[in-house]
């Protein structure tokens, strides 16, 4: 195993912080807001930290730019992540309230990018309460449009429903919210399971015997396979009763070691698992039991890639999601799944952000380390490369692609395919994205080849077709929410839903 020097990776890690730092330095009310949650006076608190009340009073006020220094010994004297101040989580509320903005506001009281800057960055928890009631919002009026194509467009009788209480969003989208607000990692299973990985000498990439021995000798549990068609549609089936695992016969072996650590999660770390579902704000037991079952599927990832020992690997191996997966013998989505878990306080991987996605364009699974995100509404964008790797299956492809605030960003996209049946059945075919900021690019092999400084080639790619900007995009499927149509009978452009120029 090629081994990390770990001198060089912790400089990359300051670097990578400061570079953050320099680009967003003021932030006086997230600091004011840490003090009053630790219930400390500005006098105590820069006695804690070193510093002089009056510099800790211009910090407060944003006369001075918080710096890495100040940042270090906030995280040594209080022990909190830095992340709470790193640029990614602005990003992320910026782009959010954007969105929301675009949906609602009408010229003249559209909402300035300086204006939504200063919100994310001096009032992060108003801005998370208005994103949340602007979701609400939209869900409610995406539930009224649904009932009322249920019922011929009457919506007599139902315009109410939208607007008592609110409405809940739907409950896969609040287990992922759970796990976004988490930075996509979970300290308190992905340290169990790489303690009980080292524990139980389970090898790499060849776990499944272990777990299948750990589950007969700790709970007499037989690992069993499927005998019929019909059975072998269930991944995994268990029966307390007869304390017996059914695995289906379709499963590869990574895959099969999946639904077995999955089963250790529910048997041994149940306890955690509640505690974890009753911190989330979950709108119902429904919910919360889906949320339960997200959680003992990371764990199931966590136990059969441990932290240490995988964030070694991809360091040493530049990420290359092939090898990786034939070291630890488990498939592609898996691979990238975890990789953008990597996320522990003082060992941090590359933070990613993965999709998955089928040929219409739904997405089945997203999950974020990064500030990276696309629109909830109108799809995603037609130029981004997890589509084009439908036409090429089975081969990694990677784009430089260029959002609309600037950002440039590394994808690598392939799909996956499996399915159950024999000849004639239903199979599946999914896209896999996994994603990174330009500036971690040359940690990664997929940048081998590739001109990251030259800004033509990089695609041109946006949220979603609905709250893009850019005008002059020839595949775009809906008008920008913001901006009039151009209508004019005796012209047609080139670009789909051309834009009205200003008067």
């Amino acid at each position: 195993m090629q081994v990390v020097n770990i001198a060089n990776f912790a400089n990359s890690k300051t670097q990578n912080l400061e570079r953050e730092v320099v680009k967003k330095t003021f932030m006086g009310v997230r600091l004011r807001r840490l003090r009053e949650e630790r219930n400390l006076s500005q006098i105590a608190l820069a006695h804690t930290l070193g510093l002089s009340p009056s510099y800790l009073n211009q910090l407060e006020q944003n006369q001075r730019p918080l710096t890495v220094s100040v940042l270090l010994k906030i995280n040594r004297a209080l022990g909190l992540d830095v992340q709470l101040f790193s640029e990614d989580e602005e990003a992320r509320l910026i782009t959010d309230l954007r969105e929301a903005f675009t949906q609602v506001a009408a010229a003249p009281d559209t909402v300035s990018l300086a204006e939504v800057k200063e919100l994310a960055s001096g009032m992060p928890a108003v801005a998370r309460t208005m994103i949340r009631m602007h979701q609400r919002h939209r869900e409610a009026l995406e539930q009224l449009e649904s009932m009322a194509a249920l019922f011929g467009d009457d919506r007599s009788g139902i315009t109410s429903v939208a607007g008592v209480g609110g409405v809940n969003p739907m409950p896969y989208e609040e287990v992922r919210d759970f796990f976004t607000g988490r930075n996509n990692y979970i300290a308190e299973l992905d340290v169990a399971a790489e303690q009980m990985a080292r524990e139980w000498k389970l090898e790499t990439g060849a776990v499944g015997q272990g777990l299948a021995q750990r589950l007969h000798d700790k709970h007499g549990v037989r690992v069993v396979k499927a005998d019929t068609h019909a059975e072998a549609a269930a991944q995994r089936v268990y029966d307390h009763a007869s304390r017996t695992l059914q695995l289906s016969p379709a499963l590869e072996p990574g895959q099969a070691a999946f639904q077995m650590a999955t089963q250790i999660a529910f048997l041994e770390m149940d306890d955690v698992l509640q505690t974890l579902a009753r911190q989330g704000t979950f709108s119902n037991d429904a919910v919360r039991a889906l949320a339960r079952i997200g959680l003992a599927n990371y764990f199931a990832g966590a136990l059969l890639l441990p932290y240490g020992p995988f964030l070694e690997a991809a360091e040493g191996l530049r990420y290359d999601i092939d090898h990786l997966g034939r070291r630890f013998g488990v498939g592609f989505e898996t691979v990238c799944h975890r990789l953008s878990t990597l996320q522990r306080n003082g060992a941090r991987g590359v933070p990613f952000f993965f999709i998955r996605v089928d040929r219409a364009g739904n997405i089945s699974k997203r999950q974020s380390a990064t500030h990276f995100h696309f629109s909830k509404v109108g799809g995603t964008c037609p130029l981004w490369n997890v589509y084009e790797a439908f036409a090429q299956p089975g081969k990694i492809l990677t784009q430089l692609a260029q959002m609309t605030d600037g950002r440039a960003y590394l994808w690598m996209a392939r799909t996956v395919s499996g399915g159950y049946g024999g000849y004639g059945s239903q199979g599946r075919v999914f896209s896999i994205g996994l994603g990174c900021d330009l500036q971690y690019a040359d940690r990664l092999v997929y940048s081998k080849g590739l001109d990251l400084q030259d800004a033509q080639a990089w695609t041109p790619i946006g949220m979603g077709c609905k709250v893009c900007e850019r005008e002059a995009c020839p595949q775009r499927a809906f008008p920008f929410f913001g901006r009039n149509l151009e209508v004019n009978e005796n012209r047609r452009t080139h670009i789909p839903y051309a834009v009205a120029k200003a008067k």
